[in-house]
């Protein structure tokens, strides 16, 4: 018998509560608490945790605040980034505004409806179709790169062709908004690609369309900035300057990126492979010999090699980057100029290699916006030893849509 304070089952079913408008001062949406007061047994936590295979001598110049932690504009405020003007420094601000909007995106109960939206067909050969979610973030770094004033031209996975932004911008960027957006329903991590070139000055007189696609066509070695933003249990800011490899972590109470993982080093040698082991049979004789090898333990390095496979490129990049070993696509498959280069350049500065199988990522002159490779990253040593198979690509692709 239904008591009679106790309301309809059916009006419970379509009970859906008032949300209120939140407008913070700074882009977080939760009031967790803040990193400096997070204690255990009554001790702070120090912010600045290299890990166990970093080295934190390049932040040993950075003078923390009161409260022990350095904010990823304070790091660069204070000298962490070599060669870092004020004009790069607003970028990246925008940048790191543009992430956190994405971070609360990806995040929100109503990405699900969005997802589910009808994709929008790729108008070029060389693109997937993308999502709307792909469409979203495309828009929202593109706003903020516009409002910082300091771009010349965006070139971004999900267009066709650059887009040119202002005459005196003084850099380019390359962007992948959102990798992995085809597993978001799924909860499966995410994340944002990026790097930053200067403008190049000598091309300024040429027609727009032209200096803008030349200038996003620039070498990998060219690069003065790259980074990645994980979006999954943390949103952690990976980046470079060229003066190595540094880890920010998003505090949610405060909207700030914390130094957490300065001066990260990638193991010589790891024990961890990353690659779809079910296309093994479509691989090339070089690439199954070098897997069937190494986790036989019967490689260079005497220990048996895990397999690790997310396929959420940040994802597998970021576990790599930590732990050792190789994270791969040997396929024809991911984007030179928005993938390839920017994580080249960080994985590099970690002291670790980007490579195509073949050559070294950083040294290769793209020819095309959306020009495709296979792509191994990883520790110097596992990349070194898987090259030395030779035939490593894989060329063909059958009976798999993507």
């Amino acid at each position: 018998m239904q008591s009679a304070t106790t309301p309809p089952f059916s009006q419970v079913l379509t009970f859906r509560p008032k949300l209120e408008t939140f407008q913070p001062k700074t882009p977080t949406l939760f009031s967790y608490p803040t990193m400096g007061s997070v204690s255990k047994f009554g001790t702070k936590i120090k912010p600045l945790l290299a890990l166990s295979n970093s080295s934190s001598s390049s932040s040993s110049a950075i003078t923390t605040s009161d409260d022990g932690f350095v904010t990823l504009i304070e790091y660069l405020g204070k000298g962490g980034g070599i060669g870092v003007n004020d004009d790069l420094v607003v970028l990246i601000d925008h940048i790191q505004y543009a992430c956190k909007r994405i971070a609360a995106l990806v995040a929100s109960p109503f990405n699900y409806s969005i997802g589910k939206q009808t994709d929008v067909p790729a108008s070029g050969s060389d693109r997937d179709a993308p999502k709307p979610l792909d469409i979203l973030t495309n828009e929202i770094i593109l706003s903020s790169l516009q409002k910082s004033g300091k771009v010349a031209v965006m070139a971004s996975e999900e267009n066709d062709a650059p887009t040119w932004i202002s005459d005196d911008g003084p850099y380019v960027v390359v962007t992948d908004p959102l990798d992995g957006s085809r597993n978001i329903d799924a909860s499966i991590p995410t994340g944002t690609i990026f790097g930053i070139y200067k403008r190049l000055e000598e091309l300024d007189d040429l027609p727009t369309e032209e200096k803008a696609l030349l200038n996003s066509l620039q070498s990998g070695n060219r690069l003065i900035a790259s980074g990645y933003v994980l979006y999954s249990s943390a949103t952690i800011l990976c980046i470079t300057f060229g003066s190595g490899t540094h880890a920010f972590t998003l505090d949610r109470s405060t909207g700030d990126f914390i130094l957490t993982n300065p001066s990260i080093k990638i193991p010589p040698r790891g024990q961890i492979y990353s690659v779809n082991d079910a296309r093994y049979f479509d691989w090339p004789e070089g690439l199954r010999k070098y897997i069937d090898t190494v986790r036989q333990g019967k490689g260079r390095y005497p220990k048996k090699y895990s397999a690790r496979y997310i396929c959420s490129l940040v994802a597998d990049l970021h576990r790599t980057l930590l732990y050792g070993g190789v994270a791969m696509n040997p396929r024809d498959h991911l984007r030179l100029v928005y993938e390839a280069n920017p994580l080249s350049f960080i994985v590099e500065q970690a002291g670790g290699r980007g490579s195509d199988g073949k050559s070294r990522i950083l040294s290769l002159q793209p020819v095309k916006l959306h020009q495709r490779l296979p792509l191994f990253l990883g520790s110097l040593e596992d990349i070194e030893e898987l090259e030395s198979y030779g035939d490593v690509q894989q060329k063909v692709n059958p009976g798999y849509e993507v």
